[in-house]
């Protein structure tokens, strides 16, 4: 008897939102018309990039905008009340109309016991989308082995190598021989300005606290801006209602300054032109793995440009070190950009096509212990 006393408390506290919220698979609950959407669980949030406020009451086709297969599916639906099953590209509406498609599995089923239809989808290349997010942070980690290992072992011999240049300096008889000494000082110098930047995040000690994360883009705008004072435009999208982060504000900063300036660069001809765009955007995800670990909550920043793209063949090694897109570039803004949202938990990936290259900041809203551990405080 306690056994079912207990079972039934249990079937008591059941609440079927929040049951909902834990699915991987994104959820609209539709009205038995099809047409107007009644709730949506987070994973929809997430695909759809709409909060679950803005979808509540609004029309199917404001959503997926105008889709004849979706709408086939429906009709079928509405014939024979069966559960349809199929794959099939989705759109966006005018919600959010600057979306991509994307392909996805689609499943429209009766709700049992109310007068409602549920729609379920999945992406199709989700499972690729999570193996390739777990690659870049497996490859983010490795470059921050390697840049540490590799500036240290030159780092060592480059002192000797300054000392002995100075005193071969101080010993030529000959003015004129001096000139090849000096640029071999200089290039000794160029060579430990690298290195220091490699090391340097691992050098500084953090300063955790709260961070707003609106106040980091602004300030990062600002900055660019102030370079880039004519020809180009950075527009912001920002969720303002978002919660304040832990991490390190100036490691942030650096961050994402490193790609929305190494963006404002590659906009180069557009500038000259007058039509260059970055925009920033921000929002939330929940329910999301980093890393192999589960958080209930984490930040999305959009940087995204209007530029002439990422070359495919170097799209997929762009956070490794000395790898550039611009000839004039030195190939470690990214790479050190990667390093620091790995401090934070995170990682960035990216995603380029002519006249549109997105790249995606997620960091997951954790405690400073958390940080802590990811990377030791004073490490070097």
């Amino acid at each position: 008897m306690r056994i079912l006393q207990t079972g039934a408390a249990k079937a008591a506290l059941f609440n079927p939102q929040e049951a909902l919220d834990q699915l991987p698979n994104s959820i609209l609950i539709l009205d038995k018309t099809l047409g107007t959407v009644i709730y949506a669980n987070t994973a929809a949030e997430v695909s759809l990039k709409i909060s679950r406020k803005s979808l509540m009451g609004v029309e199917l086709r404001d959503v997926f905008g105008e889709n004849s297969v979706l709408e086939d599916v429906i009709i079928q639906f509405k014939l024979d009340g069966m559960t349809q099953r199929i794959d099939l590209l989705l759109g966006f509406g005018p919600l959010r109309a600057d979306q991509k498609e994307f392909l996805a599995y689609l499943i429209l089923a009766p709700l049992e016991g109310a007068d409602l239809v549920i729609l379920e989808w999945f992406e199709i290349d989700q499972q690729n989308k999570s193996a390739r997010e777990e690659r870049l942070i497996m490859q983010a980690r490795a470059n921050k082995e390697l840049m540490r290992n590799l500036a240290h072992e030159i780092k060592n011999p480059l002192g000797g190598i300054r000392g002995a240049a100075q005193l071969l300096d101080y010993e030529l008889p000959d003015p004129s021989l001096k000139e090849y000494t000096k640029v071999m000082i200089k290039e000794v110098d160029r060579l430990q300005t690298l290195v220091d930047r490699l090391l340097a995040p691992h050098k500084r000690q953090k300063q955790i606290a709260q961070v707003n994360i609106h106040e980091v883009l602004e300030r990062v705008r600002s900055v660019v801006l102030a370079e880039f004072a004519q020809g180009l435009s950075i527009t912001r999208f920002y969720d303002v209602s978002l919660p304040e982060i832990i991490g390190d504000k100036e490691i942030l900063i650096q961050a994402l300054l490193n790609i929305v300036h190494n963006a404002a660069q590659i906009l180069e001809e557009r500038i000259a032109h007058a039509d260059a765009l970055i925009r920033l955007e921000t929002s939330i995800s929940r329910n999301i793995t980093i890393a192999k670990k589960r958080f209930k909550l984490a930040l999305n920043v959009y940087i995204i440009d209007n530029g002439p793209g990422i070359a495919a063949d170097i799209i997929d090694h762009i956070f490794l070190p000395l790898v550039s897109g611009r000839p004039s570039g030195s190939g470690l803004g990214l790479t050190l950009a990667q390093s620091f949202i790995q401090m934070h938990g995170g990682f960035i990936s990216v995603q380029s096509e002519p006249g549109k290259t997105i790249f995606h900041i997620l960091i997951p809203y954790t405690s400073p212990d958390f940080l802590n551990n990811i990377e030791p405080r004073g490490q070097t």
